[in-house]
């Protein structure tokens, strides 16, 4: 219950983000939907590979490369779904840092005590 309450919270966010910034859209909410199950599943299964094999740039940065993957991340998704666009990779940087702070806030209401 408590995944499908934060895909759902993801899709929210993601059709959020995609009126507001200039360089994403989403066709509707079930794209939106997608969107989140798509970014979920790469995120359990390509970005550990790609943390890995980057190690070492992302110690050199200081963690900061961890964006550029999360921004990989989201063009790949690009190219998974047809009813999301992200104009470019600065876009999707941008729309990478937003989703993550926005989830984490979400998420954080959603704690129980």
């Amino acid at each position: 219950m408590n995944l499908l309450i934060r895909l759902l919270i993801t899709a929210g966010i993601v059709m959020l983000l995609a009126h507001f910034l200039p360089g994403v859209a989403v066709s509707g909410f079930v794209a939106a939907i997608i969107v989140a199950i798509v970014l979920a599943i790469l995120n359990f299964i390509v970005k550990p590979i790609l943390v890995v094999l980057t190690i070492p740039i992302t110690v050199v940065t200081l963690g900061l490369f961890l964006f550029v993957i999360n921004a990989l991340i989201i063009l790949l998704a690009d190219q998974f779904i047809d009813g999301f666009a992200v104009s470019g990779f600065w876009i999707a940087l941008l729309f990478s840092i937003l989703l993550s702070i926005c989830q984490s806030i979400a998420y954080s209401l959603l704690k129980e005590d």
